[in-house]
């Protein structure tokens, strides 16, 4: 796994949303490979996918949809939290000034030896704990 691109949520709800043509085919195209290349997510950012598709969109998929969208997903790496991604989250709460749920999606990529996070939510070309952010969409 060691290399390998962490997918953070934003990336894939632009994949699956059409209010910014641009982010979409940029989040289409890394989902793609993602799924391919099999990269690294975590069941996290699996949950706040679901939830922001069902909850955030004015027309939101049905189970059977959301659960095809997941089965496409499905060849990706998952990391799961545990009690040490908890204890890093904290660290990278305290090292870094990250909220806490974006310190377990910085302690999900290092636990799986990611060399970046693609997300837009982190300070572009930062380094946490030896991961990079990027954002795919600048």
């Amino acid at each position: 796994m060691n290399g390998v691109d962490f997918l953070d949520t934003n990336v894939l709800v632009y994949a699956y949303q059409y209010t910014d043509s641009r982010k979409q085919r940029i989040a289409q195209d890394l989902v793609r490979r993602a799924v391919a290349e099999r990269w690294v997510t975590s069941s996290q950012v699996l949950a706040e996918f679901a939830v922001t598709l069902l909850y955030k969109f004015s027309q939101p998929p049905t189970a059977g949809e959301l659960n095809e969208i997941l089965d496409r997903l499905e060849p990706m790496k998952l990391v799961l939290p545990d009690i040490e991604i908890v204890r890093r989250a904290i660290q990278a709460r305290s090292s870094y000034q990250l909220h806490f749920y974006d310190g377990l999606i910085v302690a999900a990529a290092e636990r799986a030896g990611c060399k970046r996070i693609l997300s837009e939510d982190l300070n572009p070309g930062q380094e946490y704990f030896g991961v990079t952010a990027a954002n795919p969409f600048a």
